[in-house]
């Protein structure tokens, strides 16, 4: 799933990373690309935070539902991909029938893009992107 992230940055200080759909959740780093980084640990710790305490997991939206908000003026977004699967439970082995040719288009993206682990991965990705859209 990918998460905004805004950025802000003090003069005497490192880089301050919020993530506005994730209440709570903050990273810093001495640069940016470390400050980015660093928000996948934070965002990892955060998730598992909420599953023990059995809260629903925050659903990410775009940059866009956030530029009004005045916490936020004068940052800097990105937007960072976060692999919430981990997170939705124990796994369950199902029996699915897709078109011949739709399946390899899926395993070649597999195996293009390195943030889907594997065909499960790719497709538990493509099903939360389309259960965000109804919401």
């Amino acid at each position: 799933m990918k998460y905004p992230v805004v950025l802000h940055k003090d003069d005497a200080s490192d880089y301050g990373v919020s993530v506005p759909d994730v209440l709570g959740c903050f990273s810093a780093g001495r640069t940016v690309s470390q400050a980015l980084d660093n928000v996948q640990e934070a965002l990892a710790l955060h998730f598992e935070g909420l599953v023990a305490d059995g809260e629903p997991l925050p659903q990410a939206r775009e940059v866009d539902a956030h530029l009004d908000n005045p916490d936020f003026a004068g940052g800097v977004w990105a937007v960072v991909e976060f692999d919430v699967t981990p997170y939705l439970g124990k796994a369950v082995r199902f029996n699915a029938t897709l078109p011949e040719n739709l399946l390899q288009r899926i395993d070649e993206k597999v195996k293009r893009d390195h943030r889907y682990a594997s065909r499960s991965g790719f497709l538990a990705s493509a099903a939360l992107r389309e259960l965000a859209v109804g919401q």
